[in-house]
């Protein structure tokens, strides 16, 4: 009896583990392509291992809005949207903070989280392959793939002309 629970346990952890692959896939396929600006990091932490610390200008500029706004949100701990502006070659240019306003035309809701005064796109770090580091030195620009509730996946980096950086 308890290796028919075991078992079926198990087949459910596979099921959602799956799903949540299958629905990560599918948001990287079908999500709208957002290109986010790096900011300047402490040079130490550009570089650590096989990963790359990032810092984006929406999350600086976030950062001052937050700073000046009369909302009355917990400023060290909250999650939140943004509004950015997509240029013809669909970088995000931050507009502001979405408090449930109409969108206009090439514009994208996407999702941040504030933790210990630290605001996070998705993610605060790109893992490459080993010994690649040198090629992402380059990178100037994180490539996103937003869903329509303003989830975020990080893609890939790309150069400051917009062309990806891989390792080949």
């Amino acid at each position: 009896m308890q290796s028919k629970i075991v078992i079926g346990m198990l087949l459910v952890i596979l099921a959602v583990m799956n799903f949540s692959i299958f629905s990560k896939e599918q948001h990287l396929k079908q999500g709208d392509t957002v290109y986010l600006k790096l900011a300047p990091v402490d040079p130490r932490s550009l570089m650590q291992g096989d990963y790359m610390a990032l810092r984006f200008d929406a999350a600086d500029q976030l950062y001052d809005a937050l700073q000046s706004s009369n909302d009355d949100i917990e400023k060290g701990t909250h999650d939140g949207q943004i509004v950015v502006h997509l240029d013809e070659n669909k970088v995000g240019d931050f507009r502001g903070i979405y408090h449930g306003q109409p969108l206009q035309e090439n514009e994208l809701r996407l999702n941040y989280r504030v933790r210990n005064d630290n605001i996070k796109f998705a993610t605060n770090a790109f893992f490459f392959e080993e010994g690649t580091a040198a090629l992402y030195e380059q990178a100037r620009y994180g490539e996103f793939k937003v869903n329509k509730k303003g989830e975020l996946l990080l893609n890939a980096m790309f150069t400051e002309q917009l062309t990806e950086i891989t390792a080949e």
